[in-house]
């Protein structure tokens, strides 16, 4: 059975709220989804999946959150070729490197050889009933090209 994780950073519950979502859409398809919080896990276990899914709120101007950091850094030994991906935070676009975390975590899922198979999903601070929306189907969308692929 394809597998995958889902991990996230999230301080205010607005990515953690995207996760939830996110995870409903990739369930819906069948796929046996793991969720966990960054400091519940040791990046090295995201290895064993067929999918990997982070995402993370950005931190001032566009940082990695606190929480995230070392998580990040151990990601740079890790071997994610032939595992798809993808990327989701919230953020605010009051500053000028709007979701600035997912694009960092994007460029580092590539950087290791992940394929990433989906669109950076950035929201807006707290999810409203669109946004809800949109985080399912990003989530069967994930989905369905980890199964066809």
């Amino acid at each position: 059975m394809t597998n995958a994780i889902l991990v996230y950073a999230s301080m205010s519950g607005n990515t953690e709220l995207m996760a939830t979502y996110i995870a409903e859409g990739v369930q819906e398809k069948g796929i046996q989804l793991d969720v966990k919080e960054c400091f519940e896990i040791d990046p090295e276990e995201m290895v064993k999946y067929d999918g990997i899914i982070i995402g993370s709120y950005t931190w001032g101007e566009g940082e990695l959150p606190d929480e995230l950091l070392d998580f990040y850094e151990e990601m740079d030994h890790l071997d994610f070729h032939f595992k798809k991906s993808a990327v989701f935070g919230s953020g605010s676009t009051l500053y000028s490197n709007y979701g600035g975390a997912v694009d960092l975590l994007m460029e580092k899922l590539k950087e290791r050889g992940a394929d990433v198979i989906a669109d950076p999903l950035k929201v807006e601070l707290t999810p409203n009933e669109k946004d809800e929306r949109i985080c399912k189907e990003f989530g069967r969308q994930f989905a369905e090209k980890l199964i066809a692929s």
